[in-house]
């Protein structure tokens, strides 16, 4: 196994495509550390990255945020601008590990993995945030929705990696929320989650949302027919429900030691509406 500590984004790429066995990106490292340990994985290569000029900023852009993908968990919790304009996403990113982890995680670790679980991902779908690719044919910007492809897949190609997720800007009067359930109190993989942002006019009704959910289909799911259920609504209680069911309509989960598949189903329509709810009042909402 060779280690490489790379000097800029090209020589990363570079790296990255030359590379004929298995190649990993080292930003955090609190997941391909593990899988190490664990002999999950057996790389030829690692590129180290967290050296990268930029890779550890956050720069304010456009009215949202630019995060570099090597800034950790805690320092993205640390940043004041990010928790106002994000607090959802900033939520799901401080489930992630233990204290000690949050000091090396990173968002876009947790995206890379490909987890269905990862908690970061569906407050980030919820956002439409946007990753920043470097690659052999230049730099392209992807949804963080068309990252995931399965477990443990996503949709980077050769000689690809991600530099930075941006967080784009947005109203006065909006907000967002993250909520999972774990059978433990916590440090605990989800089970079901959900991630809901809104958007309310002066009177309180809202005029844009985003509906997400996570561990409980092969990826994160944008769920457009939950978000079409309280839009033109003050959240009330019919519309609530209309969501909720929209959510366990579209779940496709597995069955496990951890929780059923008709568990799933249910929890994740009862995270979303109480993930609204959150996300209604944080924006203003009565």
């Amino acid at each position: 196994m060779r280690y490489v500590k790379a000097e800029n984004v090209a020589e990363v790429v570079q790296l990255l495509q030359d590379e004929v066995g298995v190649a990993r990106v080292l930003a955090g490292g609190t997941d391909v550390l593990v899988q190490l340990k664990m002999g999950m994985v057996e790389p030829d290569l690692i590129v180290d990255i967290k050296h990268l000029e930029g890779i550890k900023d956050i720069v304010s852009e456009d009215g949202g945020y630019r995060i570099g993908a090597a800034v950790s968990g805690a320092e993205l919790g640390e940043h004041a601008g990010v928790v106002a304009l994000w607090p959802g996403v900033v939520e799901g990113v401080e489930l992630i590990g233990s204290t000690q982890v949050q000091g090396r995680a990173t968002m876009a670790g947790n995206l890379c993995n490909g987890s269905p679980a990862a908690d970061s991902v569906p407050g980030l779908v919820a956002a439409d945030a946007v990753v920043r690719i470097a690659g052999p044919d230049g730099v392209r910007d992807c949804a963080v929705l068309d990252i995931p492809v399965s477990p443990g897949k996503i949709s980077l190609t050769k000689g690809e990696f991600i530099t930075s997720i941006f967080l784009p800007k947005r109203p006065e009067r909006a907000s967002d929320a993250y909520l999972r359930f774990i059978p433990r109190t916590e440090m605990d993989i989800a089970v079901a989650a959900a991630g809901v942002s809104l958007e309310l006019d002066a009177d309180g009704t809202c005029t844009a949302a985003r509906v997400s959910l996570g561990a409980v289909a092969p990826t994160v799911l944008l769920v457009e027919e939950a978000a079409n259920a309280i839009i033109g609504t003050k959240l009330d209680e019919a519309s609530l429900e209309i969501l909720a069911a929209a959510c366990s309509a579209v779940c496709n989960p597995i069955d496990d030691k951890r929780g059923t598949i008709e568990f799933r189903t249910e929890i994740a329509g009862v995270l979303a509406k109480r993930a609204a709810l959150i996300a209604y009042k944080r924006a203003g909402g009565q």
